[in-house]
């Protein structure tokens, strides 16, 4: 008996081996797509360094005549209220993604009990803004003359915190991925739906709230539409960092490109304004950047909790 069972786990192994050339021609594809998906990133931080001479004369380039750290040097002089952005969208994102979080996953967790009286109903209710949106003009009245949140905070958070494809996609990995015998159980038990939600689903669910945490966090740090619709300009302390920086590149194209009627003013003319676009590229990416590891952990962690043992 146990000869034949090492048989048949030999020929298991047999089967599942990668030959040599198959191993190398994956090696190579994988290496070439992280290239791939490498190089722009590269690409952007070596520009964000190069001489603004050396952009116009030669062009972009991996490796150009002269290196500079005026772009750097430019948004240094602009810190104070870039460091005050960059305060205004952690926070926003920070705050964003925690609310956005707990309303998604709790309507989310709602819709999929079987048992809630009002699931159909509101199923279609966040289905059909799927479909038909309201348009901006609405969203614009109701968040001004309803909600009152002109000029505030909250305008900034509020609207990007729920959207129905999270909602769907939390509800659909609640049916699915969320074990209903252990549900079962702690109803069993008289845990009340509260202690089931924040005791056993939130913990459960990591690899949904990982997933729709990184795509809130997306969007609250690259928005700034936001701020162009609800915010004046006498608001300043509260311009996020993706609206501030397109206000400063703005300005910046509009002194190289009015530069004959600026010499006045004096240095218009060395102006970084390629390399400072891309230094405010750099400026944005790397914190996103930094912060996909963190989600990254718990999409792989999660992955392996919540098994049920029959």
């Amino acid at each position: 008996m146990a000869a034949e069972q090492k048989e048949y786990v030999n020929s298991l192994a047999r089967y599942n081996r990668i030959k040599p050339l198959t191993n190398a021609i994956f090696s190579i594809y994988f290496i070439i797509f992280a290239i791939i998906c490498v190089a722009p990133v590269v690409f952007t931080a070596i520009i964000s360094i190069s001489a603004e001479e050396s952009i116009r004369v030669n062009g972009y380039s991996f490796t150009p005549s002269a290196f500079s750290l005026d772009a750097y040097s430019y948004l240094w002089t602009n810190r104070e209220p870039i460091s005050m952005a960059f305060f205004n969208s952690i926070f926003n994102t920070v705050v964003g993604v925690v609310l956005g979080l707990f309303l998604t996953s709790s309507m989310g967790y709602a819709l999929s009990r079987q048992e809630y009286v009002l699931r159909r109903f509101f199923t279609l209710f966040i289905f059909i803004p799927m479909l038909f949106g309201g348009g901006l003009v609405a969203s614009y009245l109701i968040n001004t003359q309803l909600l009152m949140l002109k000029n505030t905070r909250w305008a900034l958070i509020l609207p990007l915190c729920v959207s129905s494809f999270n909602i769907v996609i939390m509800r659909t990995f609640f049916q699915t991925g969320t074990p209903d015998a252990i549900l079962e159980s702690a109803e069993i038990d008289g845990a009340s739906q509260y202690r089931i939600y924040f005791g056993i689903v939130i913990p459960i669910s990591k690899p949904v709230f990982a997933t729709i945490g990184l795509f809130l966090t997306f969007a609250f740090w690259n928005d700034w539409f936001q701020a162009s619709l609800y915010l004046s300009s006498d608001h300043f302390k509260l311009f996020p960092l993706q609206y501030v920086l397109v206000s400063i590149q703005k300005n910046l194209d509009f002194m190289v490109k009015n530069q004959q009627y600026l010499s006045t003013a004096g240095g218009t003319a060395n102006l970084p304004a390629e390399s400072a676009r891309m230094a405010m590229v750099m400026v944005i990416v790397l914190p996103i950047a930094m912060a996909y590891p963190y989600f990254q952990k718990y999409f792989i962690s999660g992955l392996t909790i919540g098994a049920v043992k029959g």
